[in-house]
């Protein structure tokens, strides 16, 4: 693999891959809440009944549908609160793999409408590289920075819970974007591909 090199400047830092720099530009993290435990225990727009019955439960109502059928008509965030304070681990099966994790709440103030790629950094390393084909504002305050009940279960978005748990354990976390608005969406995963084949970053991993 290339080795990446990594240079600081007062706007961000200058990756530098083979012949080819990628300028990143800093923008700062607002962390609003820390260590967040028990975020699916707020989902409770489902009962217990009406989650074993959606095709993407059907493992667990084969498997447990007899055990809880007296929870049926409780809703799916309270079960799962009974079953964890009872120490019943079947709790963890309606989960991803990263869902009881503790979280984090953060966010970027500026109107950031462009799109292109972004990185996390700690401790003056490359920890994630990642595409934008929206927005980065969106991309942080309504994916990464905020993770709601839905994620946390096993139709929800693991790579959302697993990086945001990453970053909750992280005393300092640092921010960057490479500003690709006016390339076409093919350029935008060419570059990332790219930048992800020269080296292994710690947090890019899948959660599958």
């Amino acid at each position: 693999m290339t080795e990446i090199k990594i240079i600081y400047n007062d706007l961000g830092w200058d990756i530098c891959i083979n012949d080819r720099i990628i300028s990143f530009s800093a923008i700062s993290l607002v962390f609003v809440k820390r260590d967040i435990k028990n975020i699916f225990f707020k989902k409770n727009n489902k009962t217990l009944e009406q989650t074993l019955n959606d095709r993407k439960y059907q493992r667990l109502k084969i498997l447990f549908g007899d055990k809880y059928k007296e929870n049926y008509s409780q809703n799916l965030g309270d079960f799962l609160k009974q079953l964890k304070e009872d120490g019943d681990k079947n709790y963890l099966c309606f989960l991803n793999k990263y869902g009881d994790n503790k979280f984090c709440e953060f966010l970027i103030r500026q109107n950031l409408t462009d799109k292109g790629i972004y990185c996390f950094i700690v401790d003056n390393k490359i920890k994630y590289i990642g595409r934008c084909t929206d927005n980065f504002k969106k991309r942080i305050n309504q994916g990464y920075g905020k993770i709601h009940p839905k994620n946390c279960f096993i139709d929800g978005q693991a790579t959302n819970c697993h990086l945001n748990s990453l970053i909750n354990a992280e005393k300092e976390v640092r921010f960057g974007i490479y500003l690709m608005t006016n390339q076409m969406m093919e350029q935008i995963k060419e570059l990332e591909k790219f930048i992800l084949e020269s080296n292994s970053f710690e947090w890019n991993i899948q959660t599958s």
